[in-house]
């Protein structure tokens, strides 16, 4: 049976938007947000932004002529919520607070399932999320970081990489379930996991404060100057957790985060009208570098936690419409294993499988509690 389906998948500086009636899309959309368009809401609960977000989504419905009674089903991108098992999710009053305060944590991938709930109530249809980013399928050595206070915890672009996983495994006549391969979603935020027989063991942090730099964000920094610099007395904590999330990474060296035009600017020195950019090209440059080789490093950690049997090395998310970062990446691990590039992301067509499966089987819709 066809379902229409509409699929909100929010992300740090993007939302990622599909209507499909039956697996025939309607629409697919990604609007790129600026600094300067998130920058009124620096420093605020991501939910100051769902005005912003809910106007976008209800004008692309009402550009394609799409009622909302037609609607079957809104799915959105899990945030941070308590550690759950990976699997689809009916969005709840209890998911709903959780999410709106942040008791877990603050990030766009919050809003997936506000604004499903949200549109769901006026279309008189269910809400979903799947495989929040807050799936833990760690090992438990992978927990351990040396201060029992503060262990490691699993945040990851869960739907993403198990779904180009997924597909990898089944493009080598293989199922997710008997394969070992390393995934590396690259974005505005960037997470590196081994994935064995189709559980995440270990996973770097894609939300703040572990793993390789990213556009926005810090990712591991030295711990020693970290706490000189909360005890300085020259920073607030608000502006220290932005330093590591927000304007971190390539935003803090280069004064942007658009790699595209970071790379333009590397290529031909020269910047486009309004650029944000602050760095000469040589400094461009190397931050970029500094960047692929993170990722690169992480990529080969995570063979490490794989014992070196690895199927494939999988490369997603908006990062990677590069055609230099995978070029480069590949030059320091194509030796571990094949890789495989998948330029921008699947969670689309991940959360819209997932809703019509849910529809289909609600059996299989799980309750948050």
């Amino acid at each position: 049976m066809d379902y229409n389906i509409l699929v909100i998948n929010p992300g740090s500086t993007s939302d990622d938007i599909g209507y499909y009636r039956g697996e025939k899309p309607v629409f697919e959309v990604t609007v790129r947000y600026s600094m300067t368009d998130l920058e009124p809401y620096e420093g605020k609960n991501v939910t100051e932004q769902l005005p912003l977000r809910r106007k976008l989504i209800l004008d692309y419905l009402l550009d394609h002529k799409i009622p909302l009674k037609e609607i079957d089903a809104v799915i959105g991108r899990g945030g941070l919520l308590r550690a759950l098992e990976g699997g689809v999710y009916a969005v709840n009053d209890k998911m709903v607070r959780d999410l709106e305060n942040g008791h877990y944590g603050s990030h766009a991938s919050n809003l997936g399932g506000i604004l499903a709930k949200d549109i769901a109530r006026y279309a008189k249809c269910p809400s979903f999320i799947a495989n929040p980013v807050i799936v833990d399928e760690f090992e438990p050595v992978a927990r351990y970081s040396g201060m029992p206070e503060n262990p490691r915890i699993s945040i990851f672009h869960a739907l993403s990489q198990k779904r180009v996983a997924r597909l990898i495994a089944e493009k080598r006549g293989k199922t997710y379930e008997n394969v070992n391969c390393v995934v590396c979603h690259g974005g505005g935020g960037v997470s590196v996991g081994a994935h064995r027989k189709g559980r995440v063991i270990d996973v770097t942090n894609g939300f703040e404060g572990d793993g390789p730099m990213t556009p926005q964000r810090s990712g591991s920094t030295p711990g020693s100057k970290l706490v000189q610099m909360c005890f300085s007395g020259q920073y607030t904590e608000r502006e220290i957790r932005f330093k590591m999330r927000g304007r971190g990474g390539l935003v803090a060296y280069t004064g942007t985060s658009d790699v595209k035009e970071l790379e333009e600017f590397i290529a031909k020195g020269i910047k486009r009208p309004g650029s944000l950019i602050t760095c000469s090209q040589e400094e461009a440059k190397l931050a970029l570098e500094a960047l692929i080789y993170q990722l690169a490093k992480a990529i080969g950690e995570m063979a490490v936690v794989l014992e070196g049997k690895v199927d494939f090395i999988a490369l997603t998310g908006g990062l990677m419409h590069s055609k230099y970062i995978p070029q480069r990446i590949s030059q320091y691990v194509s030796w571990i294993a094949p890789m495989y590039v998948f330029p921008g992301s699947e969670e689309k067509d991940a959360l819209r499988v997932a809703a019509r499966r849910a529809l289909m089987n609600p059996k299989i819709v799980r309750q948050y509690a």
